[in-house]
């Protein structure tokens, strides 16, 4: 093949650490979220959190047998000390922060639609489209900028954690990654962006060349790293004021860092603090589930859907599958949207996918689990399960 006719384009994702402050915001309102569904699986959660310097704001709509035994104010500053925020004099600290509660009961409209005498009839809790994506060019099936992206963050994150040598790393970070794709393959790292927290003694040149060699020994695993591979780090020279102090946080700000990277369209709808009867959250993590299992059975090698919903109205109103050219021969989009439809294989209900993923009972997981490093692409998930595969190889005769 001549180089002429190999079809080349980079695509950059970004990953933000839990330290960020929307991501602080993220977790807050997840924690909460875990909290009022182990005091009561039936709760219907809509919590917002706002967070800036020394103050942590909630808000919302939350109606929870038992919420009045549940202190959101110790959640929250639980979640803050986790994350690392334990300094005063940095300007957010989980012992200092001013909190305010302004959360109140759920809409009684919004409940006519969501709460039906048959549980199997329970309707979508808002209109909307949902997205699910997956490709088979990792392991994890996830576009690998925003995996890469992700992971760089995660090693910092527990360099940090575990002090010593590195006690001069802050919680907030950022990190983007952009990747040459050839024929629609990743085939190496163009360009490394890192933006880390540092104490006023880490803000030097020495130090920001330990991030670049940690971040070289990490991605230098994934076998698309070369010596023309270009690293900024911490490219303004100096970042030292960051969280909640260096900016304000709110929930559901970054809707592309949980989900693919930008690599698939997305709904709009943001994830944390909605219990599962809004499909916002439940039917974006059931369309994952269904596209995961369509590529790993090797339909496609890339597969998005997109499923449409009326609110309180109980199956959705319509299906959209895009395999990009890279279906098996034979096999349609329409023939996939037409097993979706049937709802056969993937019941996408909102009540059937709940009981499906078991999303009011957690189980080896946490909702504030998902609030940090994307809600995709980790087996600790139950929509990241691939016990479909036989069943779509014999829908589709697939050997």
């Amino acid at each position: 093949m001549s180089n002429e006719s190999v079809h080349k384009h980079v695509f950059t994702s970004e990953s933000v650490s839990e330290g960020h402050p929307d991501k602080v915001a993220d977790r807050i309102s997840d924690a909460i979220l875990d909290a009022c569904l182990r005091k009561d699986p039936g709760a219907h959660v809509a919590c917002e959190t706002m967070v800036g310097p020394d103050i942590v704001v909630n808000m919302g709509e939350i109606t929870c047998r038992g919420f009045e035994s549940i202190d959101t104010e110790s959640i929250a500053r639980k979640v803050v000390s986790k994350i690392g925020y334990t300094v005063p004099n940095e300007g957010f600290a989980a012992r200092t922060f001013k909190y305010e509660n302004y959360l109140h009961g759920q809409s009684p409209d919004i409940a006519i639609g969501v709460n039906r005498r048959s549980k199997q009839k329970q309707g979508a809790g808002d209109q909307g489209m949902m997205f699910g994506y997956a490709t088979n060019e990792t392991r994890s099936y996830m576009p690998a900028a925003i995996v890469y992206s992700h992971e760089l963050l995660k090693v910092f994150a527990r360099l940090r954690k575990r002090g010593g040598n590195y006690s001069w790393l802050r919680p907030d970070a950022k990190s983007q990654l952009s990747i040459v794709y050839e024929d629609g393959k990743p085939v190496r790292i163009d360009t490394v962006v890192l933006s880390h927290q540092t104490t006023e003694e880490g803000a030097t040149k020495d130090k920001y060349a330990e991030l670049e060699r940690i971040a070289r020994d990490y991605l230098g695993k994934t076998g698309l790293l070369d010596e023309d591979t270009k690293f900024f780090i911490n490219p303004t020279g100096k970042f030292v004021v960051g969280g909640p102090c260096g900016d304000s946080g709110l929930t559901g700000r970054k809707i592309i860092v949980d989900t693919y990277g930008g690599m698939a369209a997305h709904g709009g709808g943001a994830f944390s603090g909605k219990d599962p009867s809004k499909v916002d959250r439940s039917a974006a993590y059931y369309a994952r589930y269904a596209a995961k299992n369509i590529v790993a059975a090797k339909i496609a090698s890339r597969c998005q859907i997109q499923v449409a919903y009326a609110i309180g109205v109980d199956k959705p109103v319509s299906f959209c599958v895009k395999t990009f050219g890279t279906a098996k021969s034979g096999i349609t989009n329409a023939a996939i949207e037409k097993m979706l439809m049937s709802g056969k294989v993937f019941d996408f209900r909102p009540f059937s996918l709940i009981s499906d993923l078991g999303l009011l009972n957690p189980k080896g997981w946490s909702y504030e689990d998902t609030a940090s490093y994307g809600h995709f692409g980790r087996d600790m998930f139950p929509w990241e399960k691939l016990d479909r595969v036989a069943e779509l190889k014999k829908i589709f005769k697939l050997g």
